[in-house]
């Protein structure tokens, strides 16, 4: 089949393409690379006006004639190969606002790809309306909107999330549900919010190549090592500040027993080489489910403090603590597990092990693209 994926979050779309490329689908990825983070994509558009004089320009453009040059940029970019958007079996959107615009530009630039493509589909992952809607409402006991309403950060910083339930976007939603065959989630994050919905097609697990990505043995014979990726610009969102709390209450305890390394907003190619003599990986706080990092990070073997909540225990019958750490909102609950860690060091051994194991049996990426496949051709009935 002719697959196009739109989008790009943590190499959710390029590792996809990968996985169905090497099961004969012929797969192309547009998107801006997710950032600073730079990730790899087969046709790239960029995000212009986002810092220094520039920025400056866009601001005062946009406060006086409501003009988003970012978006138009974005419109005019991707209009330009328009051509290369058409005559695809099958379409995914990586979220509501694939192409990263306002949501006068996402419907625009979408209409075109809904007119001139068969059948299409929305991948939850990240932030949309259902799964924002559902922590703006707090039926989760936290979410990446609990820092929101604790008063940390400000509204700009958390625009990202919540500019998803406003009118706008709101309406971009509908228009989006009303042209799609069905939505897919990615982890439990978007499946919990989904559950139920006329139009969901259930959950396939995030990708992880493990031939790529070689297991670590730890060497515990000497300092643990502590790794902190610190992405400023989701410090909060994150629970970034929780984990640097439980690490002051750690080094002024086990100086002579730990090393910590912390670095911030590294491309991923820096990033994912940045952690390799670590033994445990701090990686966020407010979630259900493991993201891309945690989950390359434990294919590495690394002890992840991450999102590991009874709902993933239930869903995959897991004991707590075996194959990865759940990292509450609480920085002296975070500092008792990694203490327990560091005086035990035969448990870093083993959680090592389980979650390479883990990642094998859940996460591999033909497998996980064959769901893909099977979902998008029973929606399809193709």
């Amino acid at each position: 089949m002719k697959i196009l994926l739109i989008g790009e979050y943590n190499s959710c779309h390029y590792g996809l393409k990968e996985a169905l490329t090497s099961l004969g689908h012929n797969v192309t990825v547009i998107g801006h690379g997710d950032g600073f983070k730079n990730r790899t994509v087969d046709i790239r558009y960029n995000i212009k006006y986002t810092s220094g004089i520039s920025f400056y320009i866009k601001r005062i453009l946009y406060r006086l004639f409501k003009i988003d040059i970012t978006s138009n940029s974005i419109y005019n970019q991707v209009w330009k190969i328009k051509d290369t958007l058409t005559g695809y079996d099958i379409v995914q959107l990586i979220n509501e606002s694939p192409f990263n615009a306002s949501a006068k530009i996402e419907k625009r630039l979408l209409k075109f790809v809904f007119e001139n493509n068969k059948n299409i589909y929305l991948l939850s992952c990240g932030t949309d309306y259902v799964s924002v809607k559902y922590a703006f409402d707090k039926k989760f006991k936290y979410s990446i909107l609990t820092p929101y309403f604790d008063g940390k950060g400000t509204e700009k910083e958390f625009w990202h999330a919540t500019k998803y339930i406003t009118t706008s976007y709101k309406k971009l939603h509908d228009y989006v549900y009303s042209h799609i065959n069905g939505v897919i989630a990615s982890d439990l994050d978007y499946h919990i919010p989904l559950k139920n919905h006329e139009k969901y097609l259930g959950l396939a697990p995030n990708l992880i190549d493990t031939g790529l990505i070689k297991y670590i043995k730890p060497d515990v014979s000497n300092k643990i090592i502590i790794f902190h990726g610190i992405n400023r610009n989701n410090y909060f969102k994150k629970g970034n500040d929780i984990f640097e709390k439980a690490l002051e209450l750690i080094a002024s305890k086990y100086s002579d027993k730990v090393e910590i390394i912390t670095v911030e907003n590294l491309p991923y190619k820096d990033y994912i080489k940045s952690y390799d003599m670590a033994h445990i990986l701090l990686d966020q706080v407010y979630a259900y489910d493991q993201g891309f990092n945690a989950l390359e990070a434990m294919a590495k073997g690394k002890v992840v403090f991450t999102g590991a909540e009874k709902e993933w225990l239930d869903y995959h019958n897991l004991i707590p603590d075996t194959v990865a750490i759940n990292a509450e909102p609480n920085a002296n609950r975070i500092a008792e597990k990694l203490e327990w860690l560091i005086l035990n060091p035969q448990k870093i051994l083993e959680i090592s092990r389980n979650a390479r194991a883990y990642i094998e049996a859940n996460h591999d990426h033909i497998k996980a693209a064959k769901i893909y496949l099977d979902m998008w051709r029973k929606a399809a009935a193709i």
